[in-house]
């Protein structure tokens, strides 16, 4: 067996990368996310007086989001199942947020800044944006973003990288 020595710089690619569905799914992880982000802190910002010591959880785990959006950004496949576990737990919060928020809209709880109706529709829009958020982050993982392959510019002459 002969050892095969190559000239110059090997080139690395993703090809799965280029494939216009990953861009897709990159693209609606992302909007996903700081849609989720932008929802949390609507609701945080809105039900301050109310969430009882879960302010610090609640403004990390948006700081989350927008991390993960960052990394999906730059095409990070390792954090997906992070985010479709984050997702699923946040599911969960908020739909036990949605009937607690229904019951303080009663006669002798404290008001929050938003009205407690309002915070339950928001709990419950984030609901179905967490579920959604795990079947588009399950799609985007199985779309393999991290495989590389390598080639060497002078034993391909008439190689046309991808993406040009």
């Amino acid at each position: 067996m002969t050892k095969q020595v190559h000239k110059g710089d090997v080139i690395i690619e993703h090809p799965n990368r280029a494939k216009s569905s990953s861009k897709i799914s990159r693209a609606v992880m992302v909007i996903l996310l700081l849609l989720s982000a932008a929802l949390m802190t609507v609701i945080v910002i809105g039900g301050w007086d109310a969430l009882m010591g879960m302010q610090f959880i609640a403004i990390a785990w948006i700081a989350l989001y927008v991390m993960f959006a960052y990394f999906i950004a730059r095409w990070r496949r390792g954090v997906l199942p992070v985010i479709a576990a984050l997702a699923l737990i946040m599911l969960i919060f908020a739909v036990i947020a949605v009937p607690t928020w229904v019951d303080r809209d009663a006669v002798g709880f404290e008001p929050s800044a938003l009205s407690a109706g309002v915070l339950a529709t928001l709990s419950a829009i984030l609901v179905a944006l967490q579920a959604v958020v795990c079947v588009a982050a399950a799609q985007a993982f199985n779309q393999e973003w991290n495989v590389e392959v390598e080639h060497w510019p002078e034993e391909e002459p008439d190689y046309v990288p991808l993406g040009v």
